[in-house]
């Protein structure tokens, strides 16, 4: 695990983690965190060990009245990492749209949803925080509609016709679960944005590779926000986080998307090369922080033990590893 430092207070712990807490049905995971999971507990054991100031929660199933993440909060607070501060947005996960958004031929499924979900909020996002946060001003940008993204690669039928047809593009959301910029407060009263998202997996679809152009377009969307397409962009002291659900060099996808944005001069890769999953049929990496060029990185990791009990509780959380980096307050 990685211990917070002596100088904590002149450093920024910055982390993103899916946890992959989903569960089947609305309100179990609420229940599975009161009861005492083992899972849950594996994950809680992962954060308040990181301790990060600003967490973003990734594969954690939002509700209405945020009550699975207060929850959670609860556990990490007995844990010795308290997070008085706490955001999630309603995600696109589960949004039921009443149309056939995959092709199939049916409507109501989990994939006819505006992103892959059997329920409304499942598989969500989440940010803790030490930190306060300015949440009258967070930006959420998850009602973009595919097709008003600049150069969207949108779905075909073979004869040119739009996949799977034009009333489901004509409500289908970019994206899968979310984009949000959240400012963060920081001693001192300056500001730091973390801009938040969850891709979907570029699998799972047919020959028209719906979920690979979608997973591209998540992926770059950010590069079209910091160009100031969608209003004014932070200029500096933002930090990308998410789950790209893309390798730069591996796997299935258009990994063209997530090396342009680890070469945009605007961002840091403070973690080249470092896997952070691990399937069942590879290690890759798909889990990212990239904080903005005017930062000083002092520190990062990837929480993954190299072996005996450390590493047996980190592989009882989450296929996904814990990603985390220390960031200068100057």
């Amino acid at each position: 695990m990685a211990a917070r430092p002596a100088t904590a207070q002149e450093r920024l712990r910055v982390a993103v983690y899916n946890t992959e807490l989903s569960r089947d049905g609305p309100g179990l995971l609420l229940r599975d965190i009161r009861k005492g999971d083992a899972q849950v507990g594996a994950v809680v054991e992962v954060i308040a060990g990181v301790r990060p100031d600003v967490l973003l929660l990734l594969g954690f199933d939002w509700d209405y009245k945020g009550e699975a993440l207060a929850a959670l909060a609860d556990r990490l607070q007995a844990a010795g990492a308290p997070y008085p501060h706490r955001f999630a947005a309603r995600p696109n996960s589960g949004m039921a749209t009443g149309l056939d958004m995959d092709g199939n031929g049916r409507r109501g499924e989990a994939r006819d949803a505006q992103g892959y979900g059997a329920f409304t909020g499942q598989g969500g996002m989440a940010v803790l925080s030490v930190l306060p946060m300015a949440k009258d001003r967070v930006r959420d940008f998850s009602d973009l509609l595919w097709r008003d993204l600049p150069g969207a690669l949108l779905p075909e039928h073979p004869d040119g016709r739009p996949f799977p047809s034009e009333e489901a593009q004509a409500v289908q959301r970019l994206s899968s679960t979310g984009h949000w910029a959240v400012p963060v407060i920081l001693p001192g009263g300056a500001e730091m944005v973390l801009l938040a998202f969850h891709a979907t997996p570029p699998v799972f679809d047919g020959p028209e590779d719906r979920n690979g152009r979608r997973n591209h377009d998540e992926v770059i969307f950010w590069r079209h926000f910091l160009d100031g397409a969608f209003g004014p962009a932070p200029g500096r002291r933002f930090v990308l986080a998410g789950d790209a659900n893309l390798d730069p060099g591996r796997g299935d996808g258009r990994s063209d998307a997530i090396r342009a944005l680890l070469q945009d001069p605007r961002l840091v890769d403070p973690l080249p090369g470092q896997e952070t999953v691990e399937w069942d049929f590879a290690r890759m990496r798909v889990d990212y922080l990239l904080p903005s060029s005017d930062w000083e990185v002092l520190d990062s990791g990837v929480v993954w033990p190299e072996g005996g009990a450390a590493l047996d509780r980190v592989e009882a959380a989450s296929r996904h590893r814990l990603v985390w980096v220390d960031l200068a307050l100057r």
